[in-house]
């Protein structure tokens, strides 16, 4: 699904009223009664709704939606914030649509114009809408404060009010939305944590926008789904043997971090790496023998930590790298000699991040397209702060270009910036994948993918969206408070199963 901005969100429109072609208006009432259908389906067609309108478009929404909710005999009191100025065309046709209903009209000029929330209403947020291009102030900011404070649910349409698209909000005065109903495509906004608390659960609906347009346009950015996955994922041929999906070097684990090193080879043997090696400390040996022994198991002559790799790294399919191993002296000459021996792309996580944050010169050593993991505190080390979740995508994709790598920003929608410029961000995954272990997991699906042949931008689309299906899976299973991250490894099978099955 494609991510745009509220420009090309506004030319889709046009585009649809010019090939479709249609009235501006009648696509405003195709907007409404999708809303009116979700508020049907999810069982709040009967209640009564206040409605808090703006003049523009986005208020002309609210005032057709207010029509469509007073026709199904549901009290509906609808507020019109006053501006000043007359609305826009669309906004004056729903208006006197609007009046023959019995849905009571008031209008709001000032904060003594305020009504207290009627308790119980549900509250529809449609005041300003996708094309805020200022901070709120006066009035407007008043009453956002005032619904905010109202404690009664509210559905936001098409965006929640003072939030800003593509930038970000932070400072500004902004509607606290239980949901978002949106339009047809993914907003920027809406997959940035900084604003979970104004978007709440956002749904998109489909509201017939011509599909013309998409295949003269395309957004820096695009929501990674399961038709994207379901292009790249490889059935395997029937006459494979474990030879074809590749060898795999995973180096992870130290005294007291063994889980790490388990983690990753379970994960990395469940994605399908046809053989798995992995190099441990000496007190790692009998426990990854005992815990996966479908892989061979190397033990370093340090028994706490890496010193040492006798191979060569080159002769592996692929190396992954990290979790676990800690960013003790010798650990870091080691990981020198491994990233010095192998030029084939590898997966980097954990501490071979910390490493490499603190021994800058290791970054010449990395090979072109490695995939990178950082969780947002080992990009910061890495890469420096930024002021907001906007500007740490922009860094993302920046040092994804310069460095040619893939980098993984893990988080809730992670982003998977491409040396080539675009972006990804994930749409599986959950809150119940914020434990211990998980990235370690994520860095053994993404080595067993890489290992099969998968390119990296390949291996980094499914493996990220792998990892997060196999977080909902096993949410619906263990709940999110309960699931561990090996919970992520027991249900890579199902989720396999799952992006195969025909949509």
């Amino acid at each position: 699904m494609e991510i745009l901005s509220a420009e090309q969100i506004r030319a889709w429109d046009e585009y649809t009223m010019q090939h479709e072609p249609i009235a501006s208006i009648d696509l405003m009432e195709r907007a409404a009664a999708s809303c009116y259908l979700w508020l049907e389906k999810h069982g709040y067609v009967g209640r009564s709704f206040s409605i808090y309108c703006g003049k523009g478009n986005n208020g002309g929404d609210g005032l057709a939606l207010a029509r469509m909710l007073s026709d199904a005999e549901c009290p509906v009191t609808v507020y019109i914030l006053e501006f000043g100025f007359k609305g826009t065309d669309d906004f004056q046709v729903n208006l006197a649509r609007l009046h023959p209903t019995p849905a009571e009209v008031r209008f709001i000029q000032g904060a003594d114009n305020f009504h207290p929330v009627t308790p119980g209403d549900v509250v529809i947020d449609a005041l300003l809408g996708s094309g805020l291009n200022r901070m709120l102030d006066g009035v407007a900011a008043a009453l956002v404060d005032h619904l905010n404070a109202s404690g009664n649910e509210i559905i936001a349409v098409d965006i929640p009010s003072g939030l800003f698209v593509s930038r970000s909000s932070r400072g500004n005065t902004v509607i606290h939305a239980t949901h978002t109903l949106s339009f047809q495509c993914c907003k920027p906004a809406f997959l940035m944590p900084e604003n979970a608390l104004a978007v709440g659960a956002v749904h998109i609906l489909d509201i017939g926008l011509h599909p013309g347009y998409l295949q003269q346009v395309s957004g820096e950015d695009e929501l990674l789904d399961a038709t994207i996955v379901r292009a790249i994922f490889r059935p395997r041929p029937p006459f494979a043997h474990k030879g074809n999906f590749g060898h795999a070097l995973l180096v992870a684990g130290s005294f007291g971090k063994m889980g790490a090193a388990v983690l990753g080879a379970r994960a990395c043997l469940r994605s399908g790496a046809g053989l798995l090696s992995v190099h441990v400390p000496g007190c790692g040996y009998s426990i990854l023998q005992t815990a996966v022994p479908e892989a061979m198991v190397f033990a370093d002559p340090d028994e706490k930590i890496h010193t040492d790799f006798e191979g060569d790294p080159s002769a592996y399919s692929v190396v992954g790298v990290g979790p676990g191993i800690g960013m003790e002296g010798r650990t870091v000459e080691f990981l020198r000699g491994l990233l010095a021996g192998c030029r084939k792309p590898m997966v980097l996580d954990a501490d071979a991040l910390n490493i490499l944050a603190s021994s800058s010169d290791l970054w010449g050593l990395v090979p072109p397209y490695s995939i990178l993991t950082p969780h947002p505190k080992e990009f910061e080390r890495l890469f420096g702060p930024s002021p907001d979740d906007y500007a740490r995508v922009d860094l993302a994709l920046e040092q994804a270009r310069q460095r040619q790598c893939i980098i993984v920003l893990k988080g809730h929608n992670s982003y998977i910036a491409m040396p080539g410029g675009k972006g990804y961000f994930n749409s599986t995954g959950n809150p119940g994948m914020a434990k211990g272990g998980s990235g370690d997991v994520l860095t053994g699906i993404l080595t067993g993918l890489l290992s099969q042949g998968y390119s990296p931008g390949e291996a980094a689309l499914l493996g990220v969206y792998l990892h997060g299906l196999a977080g909902d899976l096993a949410a619906a299973v263990w709940s999110q408070e309960s699931m561990l991250a090996s919970d992520l490894t027991d249900q890579l099978g199902r989720a396999f199963i799952e992006i195969q099955k025909v949509s």
